[in-house]
């Protein structure tokens, strides 16, 4: 069974105004002490933040425990600061220059980074899941790279910026395209030759640590995972599992046999570099309402013909890990409702801050499960 791990960041907003509050201090100190969440709660890079990482996973419903289970006691807690807290890629209006969390490696960035700080007010979504050595690590890390476009379109969740629409469904993405490291990473030989590279950067423009390696897909530096960084923070717990069902099958099905493993190594290998980013800046604007870049087509082709071409790719490792249920439902979910960027721009359109207001609070504390789709989802896959 493959393991896996969830880090989400988010985000403490004054009700009214909705920009970022630096309270993040004040709740770590009280949701450390509960002992359901000491361990997993952690500071983050700006003070109006809070990160979640979870315990190991082998289940989904366990995962969909801790993460509504936390969602809800950081809703409390802000509440009771007099905030509210939101699980989005960027904040709907921002402070010309962030509060920084005052760690000395922090203020080491800052430093290193000067004013491209000003602008890096952004919550992700991490997925960590298991590998049996770096160099496997390597082999899913080449065969995704075609495919994080259509992540990107899917985790799309950060179309607000400074009060304004941007006009782009993941402005994040955009944003994080100031960093040294960013986007979509080269295809490496082998582990060494990873591990050579990205060693090679430290103390270059920015790279105070490894860190700092901001690529949509890295291995971990200090566990035995592939970490996918791909991710807008999500609005629900609901579709960050999604995603993580969709990153650890893909794992499994890049491993799987030998002949998968080449055909992938080759197909990445062959896939230039300047296409896939142009390809993750096109998905960063149009999310999935339009076309993304389709590995198994070579091009652009409809959003939702290629997610559904994705999932029959990954449905026997869908079926053998327990999720293809899960990720059939949340298809069929997000034909319906759209990504969370989508929701955020219907929600501002319709009654501005308000409205925004009360969409990003009733995603953060779900009653139970959240609802299930009444369209047919077998339907939807075809």
């Amino acid at each position: 069974m493959s393991t896996f791990g969830i880090e989400e960041e988010f985000q403490f907003l004054d009700p009214d105004t909705l920009f970022p509050v630096d309270v993040g201090a004040r709740a770590f100190e009280r949701l450390s002490t509960m002992p359901e969440w000491q361990g997993v709660t952690h500071r983050e890079f700006l003070a109006s933040q809070i990160e979640h990482a979870s315990a190991v996973f082998e289940k989904m419903d366990d995962a969909h425990t801790a993460m509504t289970g936390f969602r809800r006691a950081v809703a409390d807690q802000a509440a009771e600061l007099g905030v509210i807290v939101a699980s989005v890629g960027t904040p709907p209006d921002t402070t010309a220059f962030p509060t920084i969390t005052d760690t000395e490696r922090y203020q080491r960035i800052v430093r290193t980074m000067d004013a491209v700080i000003a602008d890096h007010q952004v919550s992700g979504l991490h997925v960590h899941v298991g590998i049996p050595s770096r160099e496997a690590g390597v082999i899913v890390l080449n065969a995704v790279r075609p495919w994080l476009p259509l992540f990107t379109a899917i985790a799309a969740n950060s179309p607000l910026w400074r009060g304004q629409d941007t006009g782009h469904d993941s402005w994040r993405t955009v944003l994080l395209r100031r960093w040294t490291t960013s986007g979509c990473p080269p295809a490496f030989l082998d582990a060494a030759d990873y591990d050579r590279r990205i060693a090679r950067l430290l103390g270059i423009g920015g790279t105070v640590d490894l860190g700092v390696i901001m690529w949509d897909v890295r291995l971990s530096e200090h566990l035995p995972t592939i970490e996918f960084r791909v991710a807008d923070a999500q609005l629900d717990a609901q579709t960050t599992l999604f995603i993580t069902a969709l990153c650890r099958a893909f794992v499994a099905h890049s491993l799987g046999v030998p002949a998968a493993q080449a055909a992938a190594a080759s197909a990445s290998a062959q896939m230039p570099s300047e296409l896939l980013s142009a390809a993750l800046l096109h998905s960063a604007h149009h999310g999935m309402d339009r076309q993304v870049f389709d590995p198994l087509r070579g091009g652009l082709a409809p959003a939702h013909g290629c997610l559904r071409r994705f999932v029959r790719m990954l449905e026997p490792e869908l079926v053998e890990l327990g999720d293809v249920e899960l990720v059939r439902e949340a298809v069929a979910r997000l034909r319906v409702d759209g990504t969370g960027a989508a929701q955020q721009r219907a929600a501002f359109s319709r009654g501005g801050r308000p409205e925004l207001r009360r969409l990003l609070t009733r995603t953060m504390t779900p009653a139970r499960r959240a609802e299930r789709v009444t369209v047919a989802a077998g339907a939807i896959l075809g």
